[in-house]
């Protein structure tokens, strides 16, 4: 499959299913799905291997570099908040490691971590497990494509729309039924909370969301939510009884919209 300037691979590995879709940063950021597989089970290293094999067999990978965006119900994710006499590299990592077990109730055996380490503030860790990236990285070898990076979703959108993102805003992602938000403290993240979206769900029930995790995770409500992924339209825009704004970043590009949730998982981040 020859590339071209610009373009590069996006793949999307949910528990049940797998997409690979090509990105071009050119020509408006398009995007085209190459292939979609389904599988028993992501956790299952055969099972995860044999459909990622599928997948290449559709599409010839050599030489690509590819990004890897995986369903956060495959990952572990939570806050971190240093000690206050932090002073080295190893002292975050044994905040983050202790958290970490006080959080999923044993020792992070088996998983790798990664954060956005920051030793005056909290900060966000995320990990995979060891099995899924050594699939992963045996599919790169012998498919002979890059591997770039491996990634949660709700990173993926982080990292997306950073520069988007006003300061003292709470962020959200909608994946599915699914609402998961970072709530901060002006510039200090306090949280990560998800919850499921009932049908009809409007801007009375999100602004009751927001106010509820406030008073549960212990600060100010914020005025603003910026929210990204296929969220209600009826989310947007402010309300000044209710004290509460919501500005929906973006939205689904004409080239995934229809796309199974698979495909929209690959795409998260891609016009970043």
């Amino acid at each position: 499959m020859p590339r071209l300037p610009g373009q590069s691979l996006r793949l999307g590995v949910d528990h049940d299913s797998l997409a690979l879709v090509r990105h071009s940063r050119l020509f408006g950021a398009a995007s085209t799905v190459l292939a979609e597989a389904r599988i028993a089970d992501a956790n299952d290293a055969a099972e995860l291997l044999r459909g990622l094999r599928q997948l290449g067999e559709v599409a010839p990978l050599a030489h690509w570099p590819v990004s890897v965006v995986v369903a956060d119900e495959l990952a572990r994710m939570w806050q971190v908040a240093p000690p206050p006499a932090a002073a080295s590299p190893a002292d975050l990592d044994a905040a983050c490691a202790m958290r970490y077990q006080s959080l999923f109730g044993a020792p992070p055996g088996g998983w790798t971590i990664a954060a956005d380490w920051q030793a005056g503030q909290p900060f966000l860790a995320a990990a995979l497990q060891d099995g899924l990236l050594a699939t992963l990285r045996e599919w790169s070898r012998e498919s002979r494509c890059h591997l770039m990076q491996v990634v949660p979703q709700f990173v993926a959108a982080m990292n997306a729309w950073r520069r988007a993102r006003r300061p003292g805003a709470w962020f959200g992602l909608v994946h599915g039924q699914v609402l998961s938000i970072a709530a901060y403290e002006g510039p200090r993240l306090a949280a990560l909370r998800s919850t499921v979206v009932p049908p009809g769900a409007g801007r009375d029930w999100l602004a009751s969301l927001v106010a509820r995790e406030a008073l549960r995770v212990g600060v100010a409500q914020p005025e603003l939510l910026q929210v990204c992924g296929p969220a209600p339209r009826a989310w947007g825009g402010s309300d000044d009884k209710l004290k509460f704004a919501c500005t929906l970043l973006g939205g689904e590009s004409d080239d995934t919209k229809g796309h199974s949730g698979i495909v929209r998982l690959a795409c998260t981040g891609s016009a970043a």
